[in-house]
């Protein structure tokens, strides 16, 4: 048995040694694996917040202060600062256009109260339903408040508990978004210095070879993350567009409003047109239940020509990922991290991807060469 054979053997022993150890750990490694990533989340949403930004500054530096004679650190900065005043501005008018409508909604609910419970009434009666369960129902409705009110009493410590819960969650988002942003314009304004000094690193501890193939694998991620931010905000642009325009023809309400805010949740791969379809739904159906099922079938409709006209042209190309694997990954992202995990998966899976076929493709053409000369040989 030669050395090679040898090495081969330890090696496929030591893997399915680790592989059983694995699966019998399973449980204990998937919960050390989500302790991880909640413990480094905030910079990875740093990460991602300084990758998003990064797009913007460089527009404004190439495009805006190129042909200025500023110095490069000042560039950065004003690029900088404008580049989060847009982000600043444009999440302040989102939220100027849904609170009011949400607050205005929610008051509309609460003053047509007595008309849908006599919509309700008309409804049973069309039905033949029985007065007396008619009466319980509409007992039960009045009764509501003081039934609420005991539970809450007799269920005190529960409530106090779980408001806690939510409360200190509330307190942690808000701190991880702190520091993420605060690691973000870090990353962005050393980020040149960050480069260098990870160049240096990778040199000193790795061959040149393994460097390379890092600075290739690098290179990759960074095309691939910035066509697939720039694909899905045109993706989301143009599918807020379209519904607003729908919107407009159909005559429902809240056109604007609901538009960005579809336009907004596009911008989560997969389930994103779900989440805005529903918020959507809840605001018109205070209005009329009749508009809001017709706004479903006309979010449906838009999903399908959006599904498959769309994404494909705009974000699948530039991305190259198959649908499959898009859901697979924003499937698991969203399990691991939640929102942001929906967020970075799909181009996570690209780059993964990506890997892995150009290997494959370059092991099938070793292969493939090594066959030819060893036909020419036997020849």
């Amino acid at each position: 048995m030669n050395k090679e054979l040898k090495k081969e053997i330890i090696k496929i022993i030591i893997l399915a040694i680790i592989l059983i150890f694995a699966l019998i750990h399973i449980k204990e490694i998937w919960n050390f694996l989500g302790f991880i990533i909640q413990l480094i989340m905030p910079f990875i949403i740093g990460i991602v917040i300084a990758f998003v930004l990064n797009i913007l500054i460089h527009l404004i530096e190439k495009k805006l202060l190129n042909k200025s004679k500023m110095k490069d650190k000042s560039k950065r900065t004003i690029s900088l600062l404008l580049s989060l005043a847009i982000v600043l501005t444009f999440i302040i008018i989102l939220l100027l256009l849904i609170i009011p409508q949400l607050k205005n909604t929610v008051q509309l609910f609460v003053n047509n109260m007595p008309m849908y419970e006599e919509n309700v009434k008309e409804l049973l009666d069309k039905f033949n339903i029985d007065p007396e369960f008619v009466q319980d129902i509409e007992e039960g409705v009045k009764n509501f408040g003081s039934v609420a009110i005991d539970f809450i009493k007799n269920n005190s410590d529960q409530i106090l508990e779980i408001t806690l819960g939510v409360a200190s969650n509330v307190i942690t988002v808000i701190v991880n978004l702190v520091v993420a942003f605060v690691f973000a314009i870090y990353l962005l304004a050393q980020k040149e210095k960050l480069l260098s000094q990870l160049n240096k690193v990778l040199k000193a501890y790795l061959p040149i070879s393994k460097v390379t193939k890092i600075r290739d694998i690098a290179r990759l991620s960074n095309r691939i993350c910035a066509s697939f931010v720039s694909g899905q905000c045109l993706e989301a642009v143009i599918i807020g567009v379209l519904c607003f325009i729908g919107m407009l023809i159909l005559g429902i309400p809240y056109a604007a409003t609901i538009s960005v805010l579809i336009g907004v949740t596009a911008l989560i791969p997969v389930y994103g047109a779900f989440i805005g379809t529903i918020f959507g739904a809840f605001l018109i159906f205070m209005v009329s239940p009749i508009k809001a099922l017709i706004f479903i079938i006309f979010i449906l409709i838009l999903q399908q020509f959006e599904g498959n006209l769309i994404y494909p042209k705009v974000v699948g190309k530039s991305v190259g990922l198959p649908g499959i694997w898009v859901f697979v990954a924003v499937t698991i992202g969203a399990s691991l991290a939640g929102v942001v995990g929906m967020l970075i998966s799909v181009p996570i899976a690209s780059i993964l991807y990506s890997i892995f076929a150009t290997d494959v493709n370059y092991r099938i053409e070793a292969k493939n060469s090594k066959k030819i000369i060893v036909k020419k040989k036997s020849v």
